[in-house]
């Protein structure tokens, strides 16, 4: 998967409380050393990733304290990472005066927002890439998504911004499905590693069936796949789903199934672990593709591509 002879393109899924409990500084080391080309986040990830950028203090605590205590005395609580409640207030005041001093109008990709967000947050708070997400990869040139970006602090300060300010901007889906499906055109090989599963384990995984199914594009599936999650296959969710599953889908290439990896472990332990075993091996950095500056001909290659199938398509019909 890091062999330079493979150049696979990695993309990285977030979900679960990961920034809250401290995993992101996992994230910015693999950033730094181009071991992460995309990433598809959860929006509460990258919410609460601002709070290491701002300077803000969390605290371990138990998750067995009473919450009615801690919400009469203004404390938030994610299981066992504590926090005053003017944390939240704070960040959300920075989101929404970055909103009006960016000026941003219209349909944008959330690429283009948290790459923007991470430009002002090195700006306004140097050294803060050392310790945030958002902050890194605007800095390696790392693209990030969000499968669904109204689920967040960070929609919902964009909501008060389009309501209260007038703003037209808004997040285009439409744009963020196609970026990320051009990305993983462009890819020499692909791998995933899946932090938890939900809904960003699905953005991503979906970027073949996009290709094939509904752009004629067949690209044969993911060569690498990684996942690290406490949900069980039994249930049926997505979460839980196997890459032999998504063989079926057309989602993992079937001839390297029996190398797919699925831990059944907390992220929080075995990620670090993960990141550890990578960073310390022979190809423990490679050169970052610095995909957010290559989005606009990544998708202009998509475009050309689904252009001849269609037409292909429309010929043999």
């Amino acid at each position: 998967m890091l062999s330079p002879e493979e150049d696979t393109t990695i993309g990285l899924t977030i979900a679960g409380a990961m920034t809250p409990a401290g995993v992101g500084g996992c994230v910015v080391e693999m950033m730094d050393r181009g071991l992460v080309d995309f990433i598809i986040s959860t929006g509460a990830n990258l919410y609460h990733d601002l709070h290491h950028a701002l300077n803000f203090t969390l605290h371990r605590g138990s998750p067995f304290v009473d919450d009615v205590e801690l919400y009469e005395q203004g404390i938030i609580r994610i299981y066992d990472v504590l926090f005053p409640a003017s944390v939240l207030l704070e960040t959300d005041s920075y989101i929404r005066d970055f909103l009006v001093r960016e000026k941003l109008e219209g349909a944008i990709t959330t690429a283009e927002l948290h790459y923007r967000l991470g430009q002002d947050l090195l700006t306004r708070f140097p050294g803060c890439e050392e310790h945030s997400v958002v902050a890194r990869a605007a800095m390696c040139g790392v693209p990030i998504y969000t499968s669904s970006p109204g689920d967040s602090s960070i929609g919902m300060n964009i909501a008060y911004h389009a309501l209260l300010n007038e703003s037209s901007l808004m997040i285009d889906p439409n744009q963020d499905v196609n970026e990320v499906c051009a990305i993983i055109l462009a890819g020499k090989r692909n791998g995933c590693v899946i932090l938890g599963g939900g809904s960003p384990k699905n953005f991503y995984l979906q970027g073949q069936p996009t290709l094939w199914e509904v752009y004629g594009i067949p690209k044969g599936g993911n060569e690498y796949f990684i996942q690290i999650t406490t949900d069980q296959v039994v249930w049926g969710g997505l979460s839980g789903a196997t890459p032999s599953e998504a063989v079926s889908w057309g989602k993992v290439n079937p001839g390297v199934l029996p190398d797919t990896v699925v831990a059944y472990c907390d992220s929080t332990i075995a990620f670090p672990l993960f990141c550890e075993y990578a960073i310390g091996s022979k190809n423990g950095r490679r050169a970052r593709k610095e995909l957010v500056h290559k989005r606009a001909a990544l998708l202009a290659d998509l475009k050309k591509q689904a252009t001849a199938a269609k037409a292909k398509v429309e010929q043999g019909a």
